[in-house]
């Protein structure tokens, strides 16, 4: 069977690390990945998938990571339940990391201010200009010998 998970999102919040009575560093977090396609106000949503990592992978995520965060993800959907203080049993579907990237630089995240909501992002710095693509179609026609081509 076949039990493979990979996502890219942006944190909810801060990473909540903490440490099991065996020593065993654990962290917990919530994803906000965009959908690919916009609802039919044309606005995208976000899906919030429930994860966790253990061990030296939860404490580098708990330590260099902060809510809105873009972060890559891999690993498995796993089920839990457990009975909460009411004595009812509660049914819990995560996502466990098994490894992770950074996806922007701390400096270009410190840079940009998280929009509430909608997880976008903007940036009151001027943008550059697009470079000019040097395989666009200008319309002129291009000289080729025959001793250029690779046939």
């Amino acid at each position: 069977m076949i039990n493979n998970v990979v996502l890219v999102g942006r944190l909810t919040r801060d990473p909540d690390l903490r440490t099991t009575e065996s020593g065993i560093s654990v962290a917990t977090f919530t994803l906000a990945v965009d959908r690919q396609f916009s609802n039919s106000q044309g606005e995208r949503e976000a899906d919030f998938i429930n994860c966790v990592v253990w061990r030296k992978a939860a404490e580098n995520l708990a330590n260099f990571t902060s809510k809105g965060s873009l972060i890559g993800v891999q690993g498995r959907i796993q089920t839990r339940s457990y009975d909460n203080k009411e004595g009812q049993r509660v049914y819990v579907t995560e996502v466990v990391v098994d490894s992770f990237s950074f996806l922007e630089s701390r400096r270009s995240r410190e840079n940009k201010p998280v929009a509430s909501n909608n997880f976008s992002t903007t940036n009151n710095v001027p943008t550059e200009e697009p470079k000019q693509d040097p395989f666009a179609d200008t319309g002129k026609t291009i000289e080729i010998s025959e001793d250029d081509l690779p046939f």
